[in-house]
């Protein structure tokens, strides 16, 4: 922020120059002052119920609750070392919601931005396409070739794990297997808990809606601890840099010419940016299209589709930069309020505390280490930096895309959402299709 001048006035105030101070004090980008003001103008419309609920009252509702909520979990002590920042965005609108606090016109606004207006997948899109087009080929290359060993490894290690402990507790293996472990790893609940839900209904004629909610409680809790461990690896990798890629996944001999590329900004070009978002807007809309002649998920054909125009080098340089310019400008300004919006939406609150018992969470809690744990001894074997072969094998535990978003952004490795997505997407899909098997043999 440029300083603001100092007036007679603030001059006079002493040593302190305290509108100075109020004014250099920043929250998320906006002083606070100015902040005030704006969160002051959105709540006031939200009380007397002209907040617009579309796209102009959801952002605005979003970002003054993202700012707000990214900067306190930033600030306070042992919090903001586990991912403050990401947790406080993700539960405490939820919470809001489910204690009633939240007002309906706010609400209302954030589901039309985030549900009619599909701001998950906007984002998603700009986070894939952009890191793809962004990252060194090499890096991309050698990333996918490695990445599915500790998917697959980490995957039979949470299930093991985790049934075991369902015996340890009391629990029928049976019940733990499709009701706590599959849950944390389907995929997420769009992916993952609806097509599992109704599999199970179906199967044991029972109603779908009771299903969810026995599903669902195991996914939330699954994902909370990994955006928990995902703060905690940040932190390890910064007291420990040997174990750190700093958002480089694989070891490759030239690591420091390869940070020195990747934290390399190049001068802004808002044409560019532009060209950028209309690519990954594009190649949304290629995995939409293709996907049912395919028949493979759109957001797999859409990182394949941006992992196959990198490697062939078919767009130009310029393109490719615009792409990631965008990224990073969805990632500095948008992460914080997603989350919010994913809150809102995507967090049942009163489900969560209502399955909040220590066994369940302890279940939960070793599912998702025992994951995190082999993917960091089997990334070291294959020689990729442990702390991100860890936190890319997590992101299996995540509720989908919006969990890859709050565990990423709980460590600061958003460059990691393609491989994140694969790991989700692909792991979450086998897990389903395999649930449903087994589910069909031993009912």
């Amino acid at each position: 922020m440029t300083d603001i001048p100092q007036s007679p006035t603030q001059v006079q105030l002493g040593g302190g120059n305290l509108l100075s101070s109020i004014f250099n004090y920043k929250v998320g980008p906006v002083p606070l002052p100015i902040y005030a003001a704006i969160a002051a103008v959105v709540f006031g419309a939200s009380v007397v119920g002209k907040l617009p609920a579309d796209m102009i009252g959801g952002f605005a509702a979003i970002m003054v609750l993202g700012f707000l909520l990214g900067e306190i979990g930033a600030r306070v002590p042992v919090l903001k070392n586990i991912g403050g920042s990401a947790i406080l965005c993700l539960f405490v609108p939820s919470a809001m919601l489910g204690y009633q606090i939240m007002n309906q016109p706010t609400t209302d606004a954030i589901k039309a931005v985030m549900k009619t207006s599909n701001f998950l997948y906007l984002y998603i899109a700009c986070l894939v396409t952009g890191s793809m087009l962004g990252m060194n080929r090499r890096v991309l290359i050698q990333g996918f070739l490695r990445m599915f060993v500790p998917l697959a490894i980490g995957t039979l290690a949470a299930v093991a794990a985790g049934s075991l402990a369902g015996l340890v507790f009391g629990y029928d293996m049976k019940h733990t297997f499709f009701y706590i472990v599959m849950p944390i790893i389907a995929g997420g609940i769009g992916e993952g808990i609806l097509p599992l839900s109704l599999a199970y209904a179906e199967i044991l004629t029972s109603e779908q809606a009771a299903m969810i909610a026995q599903l669902i409680p195991a996914a939330l809790i699954g994902n909370v601890v990994a955006i928990v461990t995902a703060g905690v690896l940040k932190r390890y990798g910064e007291k420990h840099p040997q174990y750190s890629g700093q958002g480089l996944l694989v070891r490759s001999g030239d690591d420091n010419e390869l940070l020195k590329e990747m934290t390399a900004e190049k001068p802004l070009d808002l044409s560019l940016m532009g060209a950028g978002l209309l690519m990954a807007c594009t190649m949304f809309i290629l995995g939409s299209f293709l996907s049912p002649f395919i028949g493979i998920p759109g957001p797999i054909i859409m990182i394949l589709g941006a992992a196959l125009l990198k490697v062939s080098k078919l767009i130009p340089a310029r393109m490719e930069t615009g792409a990631h310019q965008m990224y990073k400008f969805m990632t500095t300004n948008m992460t914080f309020p997603l989350l919010v919006g994913l809150g809102v939406l995507y967090v049942p609150w009163n489900d969560l505390i209502a399955a909040f018992t220590p066994a369940y969470f302890v279940i939960c809690t070793v599912t998702v280490l025992a994951m995190v744990s082999s993917g960091w001894f089997i990334g070291k074997v294959l020689k990729m930096y442990e702390v991100e072969a860890a936190i890319v094998t997590a992101c299996h535990s995540g509720l989908g895309g919006t969990g890859d978003v709050a565990i990423l952004s709980a460590c600061n490795r958003m460059g990691l959402m393609p491989f994140a997505q694969i790991s989700t997407r692909i792991g979450g899909a086998t897990m389903v299709v395999l649930a449903v098997f087994l589910m069909k043999m031993f009912h």
